[in-house]
């Protein structure tokens, strides 16, 4: 352990430690924009974070400089104070001065610091940010290289925590930037769309691309029927966005919220939820018990289905053929409950509220139009809806509770859990047991597949079928590691759930911010209070909506209607 003092309070922290974390020991906050606490990566690029130090002449950058026995730092001296309001202003002098029109207005770290060190003027020549171009080329993500702080956060996110490795430093000087490889646009690369880029960029240099006019636009329109879903996840994070304790259970309050915004119908993704799991449960026994390819793969990411493609093809066949509970709600909505609500589907306009970034790539593939129309029509995020929230006035945290919608707002509390890592993998396992056995699951709750661990195991034992073997994976990199080993043919699992952000939906791109490690476990948390305290029905099988569906319109999982409404296919693209 090294002792030593930071503005004469003493600390004593692990040999190894740097300045900044030491600080942080003590409650002493140093503002900084290239170090992020839940990344190991190149920090001391940005020079915010600058101290006095007594075993230096010259100001060091804290969060790189390590401790050491009997060390003075002061961490707000005049000299400090100076060094770091030239270092915003020299970041300020290269960015654009569109504060109020930018997304990240009110959430931007660069704001922020401004604010914190005293900016109010810029005494050295702006430059010419006209050089830099947009990049608008994708259905998910916007790219402004004009914000950009070369802060390297997205650059080590993409490399450190999905693998994909897509971003880049380029450039020098005024004209250094982060592009995508080979210069490409977005939509012309191997990019995944899971949007950990825009979760931790400190500015609006890479945010979600805005959909929220056409929602507007849409419950503006007289001639159409506006249903719109939720994710189970979105529940979980919305109170976020209006100062609530993360890990508030808000479902309903956003309900109430929806149906002030103006939305003909407020359903629930999980009824698609417990949908799917219907169709992949019988999925994988079928697969079992013919034969068929294994380990089989979920599908309910759209961001993990794009990482498959690109880097893992001839792991496709391995992939569920289901849609993704988004999709499957779309198809549904378009068909089953324009049939019994009678409503011509050309007039019913699907809206998604989704925690995820990906989501909105998905809705636009092309093979998602099976009802004869766009399953879905437009996919907001999380941050969307907060932001049409605060738009219409509404006082969030005073609305009161009010009900879903029939049909397609009754769910299970499987289906909640979806929005955790490992949720899929266990509400599959609840449906396949019952299937198998006939009877349900002694207990519900899989620990072994639950928590924040990158790769977790389990078996099973479910009935005539003997152990059922599965694997969870939340992280692209974590993925990759699983792919590899099935590649390698070292593993032999029968199912396999991965999920491309951190901790599964509650880890989103699309989700309140800042995020962390501590939030993720608290969101999740409250999704399984949710399906442990709240719902009665706990297994997707035991829906009744989802009985009636199958009884009315259906008929049986892995159908004919099922195969052409509620299943995909799933294109080889090159790296």
């Amino acid at each position: 352990m090294i002792k030593l003092s930071i503005d004469d309070l003493p600390v004593e922290v692990p040999n190894g430690t740097t300045v900044l974390e030491a600080a942080r020991r003590i409650n002493i906050h140093i503002p900084t924009l290239c170090a992020y606490q839940e990344l190991n990566h190149f920090p001391g690029a940005c020079r915010v974070c600058l101290v006095e130090c007594d075993r230096s002449r010259s100001l060091v950058a804290s969060c790189v400089f390590p401790v050491a026995e009997g060390m003075k730092i002061w961490t707000h001296t005049e000299r400090v104070r100076k060094a770091r309001r030239a270092v915003v202003e020299f970041l300020l002098s290269d960015h654009p001065d569109d504060c109020q029109l930018c997304q990240k207005n009110g959430a931007c770290e660069l704001q922020a610091i401004a604010e914190q060190v005293g900016v109010r003027k810029i005494r050295v020549n702006r430059s010419d940010l006209s050089r830099h171009q947009i990049d608008s080329s994708s259905e998910a993500l916007r790219r402004d290289p004009a914000k950009c702080i070369y802060c390297l956060r997205c650059v080590a996110v993409c490399a450190q925590v999905q693998g994909v490795n897509l971003l880049t430093p380029a450039g020098r000087g005024f004209d250094a930037r982060v592009v995508p490889a080979l210069g490409l646009d977005l939509a012309d690369s191997n990019c995944t769309y899971c949007g950990q880029c825009a979760v931790v960029c400190p500015t609006g240099a890479i945010v979600e691309k805005d959909d929220t006019e056409r929602v507007w636009a849409a419950l503006a329109d007289p001639q159409k029927h506006v249903i719109v879903q939720e994710a189970p996840a979105v529940r979980a994070q919305l109170g976020e966005e209006f100062g609530m304790d993360p890990g508030s259970l808000v479902t309903g309050q956003m309900i109430a919220a929806l149906r002030r915004l103006g939305f003909d119908q407020v359903f629930d993704t999980n009824f698609a939820a417990d949908l799917t799991i219907m169709e992949e449960g019988h999925e994988l026994l079928q697969r079992v018990k013919q034969n068929g390819v294994l380990p089989m793969m979920t599908s309910c990411c759209p961001g993990w289905i794009k990482f498959v493609e690109h880097f893992y093809p001839s792991l496709i066949p391995n992939l569920s053929t289901c849609k993704s509970p988004q999709q499957m709600f779309g198809a549904i909505a378009k068909t089953y409950y324009a049939q019994i609500a009678g409503v011509d589907p050309k007039d019913i306009f699907v809206v998604s509220i989704m925690p995820c970034t990906a989501k909105k790539y998905e809705a636009a593939r092309p093979e998602m139009c099976d009802s004869g129309f766009r399953d879905v029509d437009v996919v907001i995020t999380t941050r969307e809806l907060g932001r049409m929230i605060r738009g219409a006035g509404l006082d969030f945290v005073s609305l009161p509770d009010e009900d879903y919608d029939p049909p397609m707002g009754q769910y299970s509390g499987a289906g909640t859990i979806f929005g955790a890592t490992g949720g899929v993998m266990e509400a599959a396992l609840r449906t396949a047991y019952a299937v198998v056995t006939g009877k349900t699951m002694p207990n519900l709750d899989i620990q072994q597949v639950r928590g924040l661990a990158g790769v977790k195991e389990a078996a099973l034992e479910v009935g005539k079928l003997g152990q059922v073997r599965v694997a969870v994976a939340h992280g692209l990199a974590n993925a990759r590691k699983l792919m590899d080993r099935v590649i390698a043919g070292t593993t032999d699992y029968h199912f396999i759930e991965i999920m491309a952000c951190p901790g599964g939906c509650v880890g989103g791109g699309g989700q309140p911010l800042p995020a962390s490690e501590e939030k993720l476990r608290l969101r999740a948390e409250a999704l399984y209070r949710d399906d442990a305290l709240v719902q009665k029905v706990r297994e997707s099988h035991m829906n009744p909506a989802i009985l009636a569906l199958y009884e009315h319109f259906l008929r049986e999982p892995l159908g004919y209607r099922s195969h052409g409404l509620l299943h995909t296919k799933y294109t080889e693209r090159g790296e």
